[in-house]
C-alpha cells in the first residue's frame, strides 16, 4: 500500500500539496492595502461617474410620477409619496404625442440608414480604391469634423428654404445626411483590417460592391453598430435644427413638439409635466441603445477570439 501510494504521489495522481509562493501571492492580493487600493483607485472614481450621470436621470424619472405640490416642496424627497400618471396623462392631452413620435421615427430611421451607409462607402473608398486626392478628401472630411454644425446653420437654412423644405421631413433630413465623424472611424477600423483577406477576395473574383458588404461589414460589425448607435442617438435628440427649419406642430419632432409643454405652462407646477415629456423622449434611446450595446459587445468578444 505505502509503495502504491508513493508511486500515485509521485506520478501526480494523488492529493498534491499547495504551492506556497501561490499562497502567498493570494494572500497578498487580498491584503486590507491591497483592497483599499483597489476600491479607491477603480470602484470609487467608478461609483462617483455612475452617480453624477444617473442620479439626474433617476430624479427625473422618479418626479414624472410625483404630484406638483411634492416637486416643489421645501423638503424633497426620492421616492413619490403618491405615486400617480397624471403628469403623463396631460401630456397625451396637451400635445399630439403619437404625431411628434412618428416625425422623428421617420427622421432617426432615414437619416442613420443614409449616414451609416454613406459612412461605410466613402470609408471604403477611402481605404480600398485608388483614386486621385484622396489624403486631400480626406483632409477635408476632417476639417469638416472640426467645424461646429452651427456655423453651416444659416447656410443650410437658406437653401433648405429656396427649395421649399421648410416645415417638410426631408427639409429636417437632407441637411446633416453627410457624417465626417462615421467616415473617421470607419476609416480608422478599415486600414486595420489584414490586405491578405481583401487580396483573396479580389482573387475570388469579388468587386468592390461585394467585397464592402460580404466581408469588410461583417468583419467590423462592432464599429459599424458604434456608428450607428452615435448616429441613432444624434438624431433622435437632435433639437437646434428642426426647431429652426419647422414651425408647424405637423413636422415638429419629439424635442421640438414636447418644448411647446414649457411655453403653455409658466408656473411652476408644470414640472411634473416637463419631465413626464423628457421620460417619453429619453427611453427609446435607451432601449435601443441597450440593444446596440449587446451587439457592440458581442462583435469585440468574436473579434478578440477569432484573432
Amino acid at each position: 500500500m505505502s509503495t502504491d501510494t508513493t508511486a500515485t504521489e509521485s506520478t501526480g495522481g494523488g492529493p498534491q500539496r499547495p504551492d506556497p509562493a501561490r499562497i502567498d501571492t493570494s494572500r497578498r492580493a487580498l491584503s486590507p492595502r491591497n483592497l483599499v487600493a483597489t476600491v479607491l483607485g477603480g470602484y470609487l472614481p467608478l461609483l462617483l461617474t455612475v452617480l453624477v450621470v444617473f442620479l439626474p436621470l433617476l430624479w427625473m424619472a422618479l418626479s414624472s410620477f410625483k404630484l406638483p405640490a411634492e416637486i416643489t416642496t421645501l423638503e424633497p424627497k426620492l421616492l413619490p409619496q403618491q405615486p400617480t400618471l397624471h403628469n403623463y396623462r396631460e401630456v397625451l392631452d396637451r400635445v399630439p404625442l403619437v404625431l411628434f413620435f412618428r416625425n422623428s421615427l421617420i427622421v432617426t430611421v432615414v437619416a442613420s440608414v443614409v449616414k451609416v451607409t454613406l459612412a461605410l462607402m466613402s470609408a471604403y473608398a477611402l481605404v480600398f480604391v485608388r483614386f486621385p486626392f484622396k489624403n486631400a478628401l480626406f483632409i477635408i472630411i476632417l476639417v469638416a469634423l472640426m467645424v461646429p454644425p452651427q456655423v453651416s446653420m444659416l447656410p443650410n437654412y437658406l437653401t433648405i428654404s429656396a427649395l421649399g423644405g421648410r416645415n417638410t421631413l426631408w427639409g429636417i433630413i437632407l441637411p446633416g445626411l453627410g457624417t465626417a465623424f462615421g467616415t473617421f472611424l470607419l476609416r480608422q477600423q478599415f486600414k486595420t483590417l489584414p490586405p491578405s483577406l481583401l487580396e483573396a477576395a479580389e482573387m475570388d473574383g469579388a468587386g468592390h460592391w461585394r467585397r464592402l458588404w460580404q466581408i469588410v461589414m461583417p468583419v467590423s460589425a462592432p464599429t459599424v453598430a458604434t456608428v450607428a448607435l452615435v448616429t441613432i442617438v444624434t438624431e433622435w435628440n437632435d433639437y437646434l435644427w428642426p426647431l429652426v427649419i419647422t414651425d408647424r406642430p405637423e413636422t415638429m419632432t419629439l424635442p421640438v413638439g414636447l418644448s411647446l409643454l414649457q411655453t403653455m405652462e409658466t408656473n411652476t407646477g408644470a414640472y411634473g409635466i416637463l419631465m413626464a415629456g423628457a421620460v417619453m423622449v429619453i427611453v427609446p434611446v435607451l432601449i435601443v441603445f441597450a440593444a446596440l450595446q449587446r451587439y457592440i459587445v458581442a462583435g469585440l468578444t468574436q473579434g478578440s477570439v477569432t484573432g
